[in-house]
């Protein structure tokens, strides 16, 4: 393949020894000839029961190797890919495999019972019924590029915070091989950060989600490394960046709490020199969380602000958030506009829905009405989002849309309330939500997960704690504690699976 063409089958001939895969908790390495033999056997075997172009795979695994083998075979047999996440209840990944119109369901044996009823199934790491053996089928299949290969693409599902995800279908399919590597995404991992063959990345989410799954498929267009850990810990975190000379890795601002919060005795004793680039995306992160990050890691922490329907890209490095502190950067892909109740936009420095210029057109599967409120009559495009943009063209978002807390006519959002007492020493985890009150309509109550004993005196002391920073209108009137809060891995608050007492 020539230089110009960003598909891992170009490295697998140039350096087949190279590892695209390394698993951090095992060592185990997928090199770059494995992945294109083993994804070359994938491509064979969904094409033997039937997968055309524009057909759907669905797959359910953990952080592991098969993941990359499955996803890269069906990607070059031009389908759509539909990682699911694990952690959803049954039912929840049932609806997802039956709303994605999957043909085709690879499941890991731990997580296979979760999932049934699709026309093939093959099993990964152990038996499931009805389901064939993984290893088997692939066994059978040729090792060479089948003919006819065409780009595939994800059909990636929204987080289902509110209500139930929704697959977000991109307009593109079919394209030629490696002009996958052209998209705007896998440019701005180049361009924006520095990305190559040399880059090793370090992907500390699971894979199901959008911006781990992107960035790592981003990195093998490349022919970088990627090093992907069964599950987040901050230490091993800082043992493998030392150990693979980690050069680029992504942050969810949960992640980045939970290392800061690592004594500071066992940070300095691993050597974080290799590192170049720390992104955070998917979830607001606490100014000061970020400048502490900033102080530590050095002006190498980066933050982007996108969703996976492609709308909008902002961008901003650490010395720009210095002087602009709360801001998630300047848009790259399109004129941002903030816009009123009525459409109408607001002056520069005044609070609304924030709308992109942009040509990205997407749909969301299966739901016309939603993918029409997704765009006004412009064409602008909207993730749902409350902000506003300063006189250099800096974007800072209030909170989303579906958040907002409206309390005595006052509109209060839960992510200044929460990026106080996340400061506060006690609280591991915070989330602020409207609960119905008889004179307020709403009132704004703080559910937090205590990093020790919960008690009367300590939510007392929690709503001080926040009165004696922001408003007292826009503080919590109660405070309830919880084992856990129901977090996805990116960082957002599954409010629809906190306990219905919590909201009561």
């Amino acid at each position: 393949m020539s230089d110009d063409v960003l598909h891992p089958s170009r490295f697998a001939a140039e350096a087949p020894d190279r590892p695209a895969v390394i698993e951090g908790e095992t060592g185990a390495v997928l090199t770059y000839a494995q992945l294109e033999e083993r994804s070359c056997r994938v491509a064979h075997l969904l094409r033997s029961v039937g997968c055309e172009p524009g057909d759907h795979v669905a797959v359910l695994l953990e952080n592991r190797l098969e993941f990359f083998e499955v996803v890269w075979g069906a990607l070059r047999s031009g389908l759509y890919v539909t990682p699911i996440n694990w952690h959803l209840s049954p039912d929840e990944a049932a609806y997802i495999v039956e709303d994605c119109g999957a043909s085709v369901l690879f499941a890991s044996a731990a997580l296979g019972d979760m999932v049934g009823g699709v026309p093939h199934g093959f099993a990964i790491g152990g038996s499931l019924p009805g389901f064939r053996d993984y290893e088997e089928a692939l066994a059978g299949q040729p090792s060479t590029p089948p003919a006819q290969q065409c780009e595939g693409t994800w059909m990636l599902y929204s987080s289902g915070t509110t209500g139930k995800p929704k697959g977000i279908m991109p307009p593109r399919i079919g394209e030629p091989l490696g002009t996958g590597g052209t998209s705007g995404f896998v440019l701005l991992v180049q361009g924006l950060y520095g990305a190559s063959g040399d880059s090793v990345y370090l992907s500390p989410a699971p894979l199901y989600h959008a911006a781990p799954a992107g960035w790592t498929t981003a990195m093998h267009r490349l022919g970088a490394t990627t090093v992907i850990m069964d599950r987040f810990d901050p230490v091993e975190v800082l043992r493998l960046v030392e150990r693979h000379r980690v050069t680029h890795a992504q942050f969810v601002p949960t992640h980045l709490v939970r290392m800061l919060r690592v004594p500071e005795a066992e940070r300095s004793r691993h050597d974080l020199s290799s590192l170049q680039v720390a992104v955070h995306a998917a979830a607001p992160c606490p100014p000061e969380v970020k400048r502490a990050a900033i102080e530590w890691l050095g002006p190498i922490v980066y933050e982007y602000y996108s969703g996976s329907e492609g709308a909008g890209f902002c961008a901003i490095g650490s010395e720009e958030w210095l002087a602009h502190p709360g801001s998630v950067g300047r848009s790259l892909l399109g004129a941002v506009h903030i816009v009123d109740a009525g459409g109408e936009e607001v002056p520069t420095g005044q609070e609304g829905q924030v709308w992109f210029e942009s040509g990205a057109r997407f749909e969301y599967h299966g739901d016309p009405e939603k993918t029409a409120a997704a765009f006004d009559a412009r064409g602008w495009a909207t993730l749902g989002d409350i902000g506003r943009v300063d006189e250099d063209g800096y974007l800072y978002l209030t909170d989303r849309v579906s958040n907002m807390i409206i309390s005595g006519g006052v509109n209060v959002y839960p992510r200044e309330v929460e990026d106080v007492l996340i400061l506060h020493s006690a609280v591991e985890d915070v989330a602020a939500v409207g609960v119905p009150h008889p004179d307020l309509g709403e009132a704004v109550r703080a559910v937090v997960q205590p990093a020790g004993e919960p008690s009367d005196a300590l939510a007392r002391e929690l709503i001080e704690f926040c009165r004696a920073r922001i408003a007292h209108f826009k503080c919590p009137r109660s405070v309830v504690f919880v084992e856990a809060l129901p977090r996805l891995p990116t960082g957002k608050l599954a409010k629809r699976m906190l306990p219905a007492d919590v909201l009561a």
